[in-house]
């Protein structure tokens, strides 16, 4: 998958809207649902509700900090040696999540394991570092990074919900061994006595539950569509009468 985005940004000049940048960010242009990136983290964290919110705030404060520091930076970045610093940029900023996230939360540090340092490669942070930071002002780039990293943790955390719901009846069971007494108020039993269906949590089970979503994700597009053409041919018959 490649890491280009070629989402069309507002032009810097302009002053880029950040109400746009925020609905781009949610849901015109949500990196999973409409770029497909970070498939791979995705799936495979998203077997449970916990991991999957907690990759999404962890990958949302990297890219918040990594767009606030690179738009702060940019007219000083040579562009012929940026993509090099950006990526140094975001690596210092994972390392020090994945420190901190060691000391204070040991727990959900050994689970996300290997995705923590992978973060680094994620085409999402740095796609919005070439496309967005580098060419906007700080208040814009720290809107779009916000936006486009709350977009990705609203997805992946509602199919982690869902798999877990779907595979043992409950959500967030696993929060309070992660999280401690902080996690305990999340595990909620929604469907006691539930057998359960282990396909949902298995990666064949992932793609199918985002297949299902990607689905949903179309069919409201399309009705959104279809009202906004209504609206719009009422509103020229009304000015024609």
């Amino acid at each position: 998958m490649s890491c280009q985005d070629e989402t069309p940004k507002p032009a810097a000049a302009a002053g880029p809207n950040h109400s746009s940048l925020w609905l781009q960010g949610l849901w015109q242009s949500n990196p999973i649902l409409v770029q497909g990136l970070a498939l791979c983290p995705v799936v495979a964290m998203s077997s449970s509700a916990t991991n999957a919110m907690a990759l999404g705030v962890l990958t949302t404060a990297v890219m918040l900090a990594s767009n606030l520091l690179i738009s702060a930076m940019r007219h000083l970045i040579a562009d012929s040696v940026r993509i090099p610093v950006f990526i140094l940029l975001i690596a210092t900023l994972v390392t020090i999540v994945d420190l901190l996230l060691n000391a204070y939360a040991h727990g959900l540090h050994q689970v996300l394991g290997l995705f923590i340092p992978l973060i680094v490669t994620n085409c999402i942070i740095l796609g919005r570092a070439e496309a967005a930071a580098r060419k906007m002002p700080v208040a814009a780039a720290a809107s779009d990074g916000l936006a486009q990293g709350l977009g990705f943790t609203a997805v992946i955390t509602a199919l982690g919900i869902a798999r877990e719901l779907v595979a043992t009846g409950r959500i967030f069971a696993d929060a309070p061994q992660m999280l401690g007494v902080a996690g305990e108020w999340l595990s909620i039993t929604l469907l006691p006595d539930y057998p359960g269906l282990l396909l949902a949590r298995l990666p064949p089970g992932g793609f199918i539950a985002l297949g299902l979503m990607l689905v949903i994700y179309r069919m409201l597009k399309q009705a959104a569509a279809r009202r906004q053409q209504r609206q719009a041919l009422n509103a020229e018959v009304s000015h024609a009468g």
